[in-house]
């Protein structure tokens, strides 16, 4: 019984939450949640400040790359005993997921309700006006000595100021109309939905083990290999160069016709709708691996270890990782839900809008995902890793460099 505090950052997912917490209120008519938004950046920071002074909400939407940090500061809590006395499902999430949030003390510090995989997003009507049809889309492949079909198609998309295409002779490189592939600047050493898609199909790893590894693998061959085709993408004129993605918008870019196609999450596929663009989407291209690879992300609702509310806090959460829940927000086709059939009706939700969400899934049932990097050190990582990654996509240093950032990461673990 009582109120609780839940805080988001997705203004896209608040109706539906909105809803949860309608039904959860139903459930345990002595039970309110109040719901608040906040942006991305101020969220983590009010967040943060909210665990020391006691200001912060009773349950949060948490992020894989946050969340080691809050366990080993003792700030969220170990649902595991009350999802044993509640009796809760823990085998009813996509493979994989739970182990997300299982940390190193084998504590669960949330319940799954939706996963994110990466699709490549491109707009129809340029693809049809270049000679392409979507299945020609569906199985693109790249590889690092000739870039493979998917370079020869952004290739033939990009168009000059002078209507010259990218495959042509007197294409100008220098001053381009519209970009075969976009991509937007380089902030995290994850790359979730800039390079690794091609990093993970070309067979490399972020550590050595995952989730938890405590070595990183920046330095390796087929990461240095992998970035030097990435950039000799924007080198060629066939992509952006780094100065012009920075405050960049690539859903606005798309819609303007200034990208072709770009890598993009599930979870931004609402925000492109009504913008104007004929969206498809098709799957992320096949690496020298032999298979696609994708980005497996999951979120979870975590609960404040200083809540004054314990008992309501972990019943919504316990809601939140819930088919009931998870129906409701498959039904606003916004994210895919954890559970497997509430993935099914998201997608038919989305088909319901017009909107074919089959690229994300191919994967998910393929098994060629791979897990979102979980380690200690996580916003270190990212300091090392933000500066490496642009002084080599500027120009300013080569491959040798991630060499040297990746000691400095693994320094951290000895």
């Amino acid at each position: 019984s009582g109120s609780i505090d839940y805080w988001l950052w997705d203004a896209n997912q608040l109706p539906a939450y909105q809803e949860c917490a309608d039904a959860f209120s139903k459930k345990y008519p002595n039970a309110k949640v109040n719901i608040t938004q906040y942006g991305w950046d101020d969220y983590w920071a009010k967040i943060t400040n909210g665990f020391t002074s006691g200001t912060g909400p009773d349950v949060f939407t948490n992020h894989l790359s946050k969340y080691p940090e809050f366990v080993n500061k003792q700030y969220i809590l170990n649902l595991s005993d009350a999802l044993k006395a509640d009796g809760a499902d823990k085998d009813i999430y996509q493979k994989g997921l739970l182990s997300l949030w299982t940390a190193q003390d084998g504590g669960i510090y949330g319940l799954p309700k939706d996963f994110d995989t990466i699709g490549l997003f491109y707009n129809e009507d340029m693809i049809t006006a270049a000679g392409y049809t979507d299945a020609d889309l569906q199985n693109l492949t790249w590889n690092t000595t000739d870039g493979g079909t998917f370079e020869k198609f952004i290739a033939h998309m990009t168009i000059d100021a002078n209507g010259v295409r990218g495959d042509e002779p007197g294409f100008d490189k220098t001053n381009i109309k519209t970009y075969g592939f976009g991509q937007e600047n380089l902030t995290d050493g994850n790359g979730q939905t800039q390079w690794s898609p091609f990093t993970g199909s070309n067979g490399w790893t972020y550590t050595d083990k995952n989730p938890w590894g405590t070595q990183f693998n920046y330095g390796d061959d087929k990461f240095n290999e992998t970035m030097t085709f990435y950039k000799s993408l924007s080198e060629k004129g066939y992509s952006p160069t780094i100065d012009k993605t920075v405050g960049v918008d690539t859903g606005t870019q798309l819609a303007a016709g200034t990208y072709a196609t770009i890598f993009e999450g599930d979870w931004n596929t609402s925000s492109y709708l009504g913008k104007g663009v004929d969206l498809k989407i098709a799957p992320t291209p096949i690496g020298p691996s032999g298979e696609r690879a994708s980005m497996f992300n999951g979120l979870a609702d975590s609960v404040n270890a200083g809540t004054k509310n314990q008992a309501t806090a972990v019943k919504w959460v316990e809601f939140t990782g819930s088919q009931e829940c998870q129906d409701l927000v498959a039904a606003k086709a916004v994210v895919f839900p954890a559970i497997p059939a509430s993935t099914d009706k998201a997608e038919a939700a989305f088909k319901a809008k017009g909107v074919d969400m089959s690229g994300f899934l191919v994967q998910v049932k393929d098994g060629t995902t791979f897990l979102f990097p979980i380690t200690d050190h996580a916003a270190d990582v990212t300091a090392i890793m933000a500066p490496a990654l642009q002084g080599f996509m500027s120009g300013q240093a080569d491959v040798s460099s991630f060499k040297d950032a990746n000691d400095q990461g693994n320094a951290l673990f000895q």
